[in-house]
């Protein structure tokens, strides 16, 4: 069943004093730029570096002391790897990471940091949901999935939330809300959220090049898959389809998507480092990249976009900052 405001509301409360609010970012170069004003809300500052973290905690958090003392078992290329890990850790549940053996190496290392045990795969001939499945099976664990899941949109919701509340601080009637899209449960939570609180507001998915699957989605009305073969560095958002879900969701609340290049994320993960001091991963920065390179018309308009995470590889961040 799909999380309604109310449970994203719910989930802000059990959020509360446990999770980061966020802040809203924004550079007087940066709007010179593009001749609009550009809003960036920095989940890189969150907890493990993402969103994720909120999603995670909403969601073990309501296990029962039998659930956790049994643990809980997770797939992911890596930012929801260690949201699972610390969230579990936070509430005294072992928990178990399946991960692909190619994830950057630092989001390996933290999700074992966070006393998680990690299972590596093949991403590209193994089935991680069905290794997921065994463990869990084998443990009696509970299985805590990265975005089709109720309580985990409403976690990622809160997102949206604080997005609606920071705007009205701030003064700021936005116009479109561009948000990362990989499977789905981020931009599900934020836009219901936003669609409750913002009425009116467009909001976008933004999804690298290759990997549009919910753009294409929402354009045949049906979900579609990625090709098998298709590669991105943008390694937080390579889901092979929709989430059933979250697709759901997406199909009612969003005004369609857009696609970025390699070049684009790049470019976009240098004016987050330079023009607002802000670490983005590939992943992360897909939504401030549309910003950037005009997916949306931003002269004399309001946009927020969501940067979503900033656990990027030393030496990727390095290459991309030098320019290569």
């Amino acid at each position: 069943m799909a999380p309604t405001i109310d449970d994203i509301r719910d989930a802000a409360d059990r959020l509360r004093d446990v999770a980061v609010r966020t802040p809203l970012l924004e550079s007087s170069l940066v709007n010179e730029r593009v001749g609009g004003r550009l809003l960036l809300k920095a989940e890189p500052l969150q907890r493990t570096g993402s969103f994720k973290f909120r999603g995670a905690y909403n969601r073990i958090s309501r296990l029962s002391p039998e659930q956790r003392r049994r643990g809980v078992v997770a797939y992911s290329s890596g930012n929801h790897a260690q949201g699972v890990a610390y969230a579990a850790k936070l509430l005294g549940a072992p928990a178990v990471i399946v991960m692909p053996a190619d994830a950057p190496e630092i989001k390996i290392a933290n999700t074992r940091a966070y006393g998680a045990e990690v299972v590596t795969y093949d991403r590209n001939g193994e089935d991680r949901e069905a290794i997921g499945r065994r463990i869990r099976d084998e443990r009696g664990s509970t299985l805590v999935p990265p975005y089709d899941d109720p309580h985990i949109i409403a976690g990622q919701g809160t997102v949206g939330l604080e997005l609606a509340e920071q705007l009205d601080a701030a003064k700021a009637k936005a116009d479109v809300v561009l948000c990362c899209c990989g499977g789905g449960g981020l931009i599900a939570g934020v836009s219901t959220a936003l669609r409750a609180t913002l009425p009116g507001l467009e909001i976008f998915s933004v999804e690298p090049e290759g990997f549009d699957d919910t753009a294409r989605s929402l354009a045949a009305g049906e979900r579609l898959a990625n090709d098998p073969e298709a590669r991105s560095f943008c390694d937080a958002l390579l889901a092979p389809k929709p989430g059933e879900l979250t697709f759901s969701i997406n199909r009612e609340t969003l005004a369609g998507g857009f696609a970025v290049t390699e070049a684009e994320v790049a470019d976009a993960m240098r004016v987050a480092f330079r023009d607002y001091k802000l670490v983005a991963e590939p992943g992360g920065a897909v939504a401030l990249a549309a910003a950037l390179a005009g997916k949306v018309d931003l002269a004399g308009r309001t946009v927020a976009a969501v940067v979503s995470g900033g656990n990027v590889d030393p030496a990727l961040m390095a290459k991309v900052l030098a320019g290569d």
